[in-house]
């Protein structure tokens, strides 16, 4: 990620992250027990394999919530709110599309699970493999073509019935990689 360091460097975006930050999340570290997630490449699980001819171009861990909505008293997933660090630096907002949005340079993947492309967790958001719907910009996101949502912690939807119109936040973490057509 020395790319997007560089660019933050360059352009001193990241205050603007940290305005965003403090935002969008607040509240949800603290429901979440801290831990340590590896940013190096780890092996995924056969059924979320990004296709060959696909490169690795970031790895960042996410921290947030899962936002639900409840419709016909069941509880549905309405929008992902979080943010993605690179080490301790913000260089990224998740929300609904589901979209990354590079707050360094402004470039942007929207994609789509694949279906069938998912691993179960206990007590967790499945893990996933997206395939990119449409990308914005030249930055880090601009050429993304496939996004992987690894070692996910929570951001389950509450159990049982609900009122029709209410919302939850459920706090998760996750890791995301991001690659590009070799």
């Amino acid at each position: 990620m020395n790319r997007v360091k560089a660019i933050a460097a360059t352009l001193g975006g990241l205050a603007i992250a940290g305005a965003l930050t403090a935002c969008s999340t607040a509240g949800a570290e603290a429901t979440l027990p801290a831990r340590n997630i590896s940013l190096t490449t780890t092996a995924a699980p056969a059924s979320i394999d990004v296709p060959k001819g696909n490169k690795l171009v970031a790895t960042l861990a996410a921290r947030g919530v899962q936002v639900y909505q409840c419709i016909d008293k069941a509880w549905t997933l309405l929008e992902p709110d979080a943010t993605l660090k690179d080490g301790d630096e913000v260089v990224a907002l998740h929300s609904r599309g589901p979209i990354w949005v590079s707050t360094v340079d402004g470039s942007a993947v929207n994609a789509a699970a694949v279906p069938g492309a998912s691993v179960q967790r206990d007590g967790a958001v499945p893990e996933l493999l997206l395939k990119a719907a449409a990308t914005r910009g030249d930055g880090v996101f601009g050429k993304v073509t496939f996004v992987q949502r690894l070692d996910t912690l929570g951001g389950l939807a509450p159990a049982g019935t609900c009122l029709p119109g209410t919302q939850v936040s459920s706090p998760y973490e996750a890791k995301y990689t991001f690659f590009v057509a070799e």
